[in-house]
């Protein structure tokens, strides 16, 4: 499984391998609102196309000059849509939104660092990809973490990584709908549970089921910061000795499902086992924000909607 990032370098490789000349596009710069996030990518060859930036008007007219030669891209171009309300209402933008878009042309003989992209990927390496706008030479470095986008007269840097990998503990009706909100929100899903039954009647998307003690698969599966763990089994045998294990990794967000009241039993029981208060400020739990949600649709949004909260703001 793949972030879109990664599908995006994997199939660019692919193309400049067969000698083509493809084109990477990036979001470079958004005002008001958006259809995709700045930094989102969208490689092309010919009529064939991966990744998005809009999924409407503008990708398909940028797509358009791309294959009728109607932009220059002997140099890496920044290409602007929104710009009046006529455009917008054309393009389908929402009021007042702007977009920059920056169109590089690859070519094999200057490509290296597409395959060290698609390597650093692959090892859940963080780098940053520098582009001189005035030549389109471009560089990587490997980082520490993820770097935020900046856009120069001269030069773009961009942040890639990994994508954000989510470990479900029990693979109940929860999980499986969790795994399709967090599949279509670009997580990787990892589901574990003790039992095998379960495992078996799993009716979610395809992940990567693993049947297992769950601290023993945490321990061996979450050794990143960009990991996002909740357990969901209701079962504190199971529950306590993954988050016991959890909130020992750097994992990006820990998070239990419960009630207030079954929440302040397990801290108590942490507590006992040895978690340092530390530990337990970074646990989520009742995990989700409180929108009131019953049903396990309504739990997965209050979930999804928590975790997005978080990355926006950090």
């Amino acid at each position: 499984m793949q972030s879109q990032d990664q599908e995006v370098f994997e199939k660019l490789v692919a193309w400049l391998e067969n000698g083509s000349a493809p084109y990477l596009c990036t979001i470079v710069k958004a005002i008001g609102s958006s259809p995709r996030p700045i930094g989102s990518m969208l490689g092309c060859c010919g009529e064939h196309s991966v990744g998005t930036l809009s999924g409407g008007c503008v990708e398909e007219d940028l797509l358009e000059k791309l294959r009728t030669n109607a932009i220059d891209t002997s140099i890496p171009q920044l290409i602007e849509y929104g710009v009046s309300a006529e455009e917008n209402e054309r393009l389908g933008l929402p009021c007042g939104g702007r977009l920059q878009i920056l169109v590089q042309q690859l070519f094999p003989a200057r490509a290296a660092w597409v395959v060290d992209v698609v390597s650093a990927l692959r090892a859940r390496n963080s780098m940053a990809r520098t582009t001189d706008l005035k030549t389109g030479v471009t560089s990587i470095e490997v980082t520490e973490d993820y770097v935020p986008l900046s856009l120069t007269q001269d030069s773009l840097r961009q942040g890639l990584g990994p994508k954000m990998q989510m470990l479900l503990v029990g693979a109940g009706q929860l999980a499986q709908v969790l795994a399709h909100l967090a599949i279509a929100m670009d997580y990787e899903v990892i589901v574990t549970d003790t039992r095998e039954d379960v495992i078996a009647q799993w009716q979610g998307p395809d992940v990567e089921l693993l049947h297992g003690l769950p601290d023993d698969i945490i321990a061996g599966r979450s050794s990143d910061p960009k990991n996002v763990i909740v357990t969901l089994t209701h079962d504190p045998r199971i529950d306590d000795m993954a988050l016991l294990e959890a909130l020992e990794t750097p994992a990006w967000y820990v998070g239990a499902l419960g009630s207030i009241r079954t929440t302040k039993a397990r801290l108590e029981r942490l507590t006992a086992l040895g978690v340092t208060q530390a530990q337990l400020q970074r646990l989520h739990a009742p995990v989700g924000l409180d929108i009131g949600s019953k049903t396990p649709w309504e739990i997965a949004v209050a979930i999804m909607a928590e975790i997005t909260q978080l990355r926006r703001r950090s």
